[in-house]
């Protein structure tokens, strides 16, 4: 069985629909997108100062997670990297997890076939 890999994107709405375009071209057959509230080394505003004691401020964020072949992981990851890079802060993180089995329930089907 083909080893399978997550890979998780957490960005802000603006670019939502040209990754979803963008995957679907590409092939992913399925994804799911997740309202979130985050902030990373920022803490939520809009040009910071790693030294200045500032209060987190959560700022709505969407979680995309697809699940694919590793062999197209790299693909992916770049497809996503063009695809939301605006050179500002807030463009997001992308995450890759291994993943040990994938299983449909409806047909009992086990990894890459499931998907």
């Amino acid at each position: 069985m083909e080893p399978l890999s997550r890979v998780e994107v957490i960005t802000g709405l603006p670019k939502l629909q040209q990754l979803i375009s963008a995957l679907s071209q590409e092939g992913v057959r399925g994804l799911t997108v997740t309202q979130v509230l985050g902030c990373g080394i920022e803490k939520g505003s809009q040009e910071y100062d790693l030294a200045a004691p500032n209060e987190m401020i959560l700022l709505p964020k969407q979680q995309i997670a697809v699940v694919v072949e590793s062999s197209r992981v790299d693909r992916i990851v770049e497809l996503i990297k063009e695809t939301l890079y605006t050179g500002h802060i807030g463009d997001g993180k992308i995450f890759v997890y291994d993943i040990t089995n994938v299983i449909r329930i409806r047909t009992g089907e086990e990894g890459p076939e499931a998907l």
